[in-house]
């Protein structure tokens, strides 16, 4: 019966493939159902592994089995094997004569919009989210107000430098990362972002994406090379900021990194329990390595490595979604410029948004000849919803101004912001790429293709008059003492002249 099991197991990939396949042919438009289907293949996807995993040791064949059940089958009478199989079939139903045959095609066809089978991104994202358009920080936020000696920054503030950990933008001292409350937070808030990628992108190969991740960072520590984290630098600046001080009484602690203006006032600080902290933290760094056979000081620089590597993962995970921190920024203001009762509205429009009611006006649509039923005199471009924005947010972000690129195929964008943003899009650099253009930065806020060419062929003239050449540059000398290029001095002695 070896046989059978692995046709079943084929033929139930056969069926994973088209259930894929159907799923992909169609792109649905909202980004919940686009979201949705994505998890489903991801699903399937796995199933296609977890049954290869089963198929694989049967063909490996280490046990001797499927060998056997082969010269079984063709040492004998083929059809006494299969009059066999069949008696067990029989004998099999008349035991269980009430037993319902399942259809296996359905297993795995896509749902209907009229099926009742829940969405599988339903309890997946927050509303603050909205189906994984925008990062839901607030939680993040609160952790880090409650944070020792950090500034009190606004939600909005917080969106543009929660990923900058150096000190004095926002981010907090080096003694104060750590601590277990600011380890703590890292971790939530790295935990939440690799959720967030992990939800918002079920095709990728986020693990192998993470694994970079870890090698370039363990990379980067070994060569002293993480930013805020650098050995060197850190003792040369405290040596320094010890070295110099504003008057000849002053005293400065290395500890808080402060300076007192004299002795007495120094020595009333030292039972401050600020310093005693920062002074415990700093112990085992600047104590000697031969305290317990430099034990102290790894343990430190372990610790220390722990809390860089989390910022370094951050900094990673919020430069691979910067399209969704834009636009979560974008979101928070325009909400903020909303009442109570136009959020709660909005929310509720996002969650009854069903794929019943997309359909039924799809439906609409078609029975009313295409006729458009929303009230537009202004012609205001649609959100998410199908209704207008507010004319206020079209001002706000300029989207009655256009300008084309002639370089992207004459493609008109609307409003300032998502001008400047396609130049670093792949398709605008591509299409210099196919001008023979190779250093596009140089090419901002150029859109004609003429311009563009132009400039490209100043710039390589340029470049060939700046570039020396090293045979106009040695003189060489010959028998009568003529002295000449090594470039003419190398034609005329192939020429035998010389």
């Amino acid at each position: 019966m070896l046989f059978e099991e692995m046709r079943y197991i084929h033929e139930d990939l056969e069926r994973l493939e088209q259930g894929i396949s159907d799923r992909m042919a169609e792109e649905p438009k909202h980004i919940r159902d686009r979201l949705n289907r994505d998890h489903e293949v991801a699903q399937l996807l796995e199933q296609i592994q977890k049954q290869s995993a089963e198929l694989l040791p049967f063909y490996e064949d280490k046990s001797g089995d499927r060998s056997k059940e082969i010269l079984q089958i063709s040492s004998g009478d083929p059809f006494d094997e299969f009059t066999r199989q069949v008696a067990g079939i029989r004998e099999h139903h008349a035991r269980y004569p009430n037993e319902q045959a399942e259809n296996s095609e359905q297993w795995y066809r896509p749902h209907k919009g009229g099926d009742d089978q829940p969405l599988l991104v339903e309890s997946m994202f927050s509303g603050e989210e909205a189906y994984g358009r925008y990062f839901d920080l607030l939680g993040s936020h609160e952790s880090y107000l409650n944070l020792p000696n950090v500034k009190r920054l606004a939600y909005m503030q917080y969106l543009d430098v929660f990923d900058n950990f150096q000190s004095g933008y926002g981010g907090v001292k080096r003694v104060d990362k750590l601590t277990d409350q600011y380890f703590k937070y890292l971790g939530d808030l790295m935990g939440y972002f690799e959720s967030f990628m992990r939800r918002t992108r079920p095709l990728e190969n986020l693990d192998k994406v993470f694994s970079g991740w870890e090698k370039e960072f363990e990379t980067a520590w070994d060569q002293d090379e993480v930013p805020g984290w650098e050995r060197e630098k850190a003792s040369a600046k405290k040596a320094t900021s010890a070295r110099t001080t504003t008057t000849p009484e002053a005293v400065w602690c290395e500890a808080c990194e402060k300076e007192f203006k004299n002795e007495n006032v120094y020595n009333g600080h030292l039972s401050g329990r600020k310093h005693i902290k920062a002074a415990e933290l700093l112990a085992p760094k600047s104590g000697p390595d031969e305290t317990n056979g430099g034990h102290i000081s790894l343990a430190f620089r372990l610790r220390e490595r722990a809390v860089a590597d989390r910022e370094f993962r951050i900094k990673k995970l919020t430069a691979a979604m910067s399209t969704e921190r834009d636009d979560t920024r974008v979101n928070v203001e325009r909400r903020q410029g909303m009442t109570e009762r136009e959020r709660a509205q909005e929310l509720e429009n996002l969650f009854n948004l069903t794929a019943d009611q997309q359909n039924n006006a799809a439906e609409e649509e078609e029975e009313d000849g295409g006729d458009d039923k929303v009230y537009n005199p202004l012609k205001l471009p649609l959100a998410w919803d199908g209704k207008p924005i507010p004319f206020w947010l079209y001002r706000l972000h300029g989207l009655g101004q256009e300008f084309p690129c002639e370089i992207c195929g004459n493609f008109v964008y609307r409003g300032r912001r998502a001008f400047d943003k396609h130049f670093n899009e792949t398709n605008h650099i591509t299409n210099l790429k196919r001008l023979g253009i190779t250093n596009t930065h140089l090419f901002r806020d150029i859109t004609s293709i003429e311009e563009a060419v132009r400039l490209w062929d100043k710039i390589q003239r340029d470049q060939k008059k700046t570039t020396l050449d090293d045979g106009a540059i040695v003189q060489m000398e010959d028998a009568e003492g003529n002295v000449m290029p090594e470039k003419v001095y190398l034609d005329l002695q192939k020429q035998g002249l010389l």
